[in-house]
């Protein structure tokens, strides 16, 4: 059962890794001065947390993201610009 529960979990966390290797900033404008961080627009819930962020410019960028590393891969850290 543990070994079903942890092929689980892996295969989650890898799946988390990929699609966030597949919306990878390729065209977004780099933040000056921070080459770990990128423009993005992001539609945000009522709470004000960032949802569906996209990679832009600078002009047209609502947030500011970087990759941080998670328990399951790799996450999305934005702030509002």
């Amino acid at each position: 059962m543990r070994n079903r529960i942890a092929a689980i979990a892996a295969a989650a966390a890898l799946t988390v890794s990929a699609a966030v290797g597949l919306a990878a900033p390729a065209s977004a404008d780099p933040v000056p001065g921070n080459p770990n961080q990128f423009y993005a627009y992001c539609a945000v819930d009522l709470l004000g947390v960032p949802l569906n962020c996209a990679s832009t410019d600078a002009e047209h960028a609502s947030h500011i993201c970087q990759y941080v590393a998670t328990g399951v891969g790799l996450g999305l850290d934005c702030i509002q610009r």
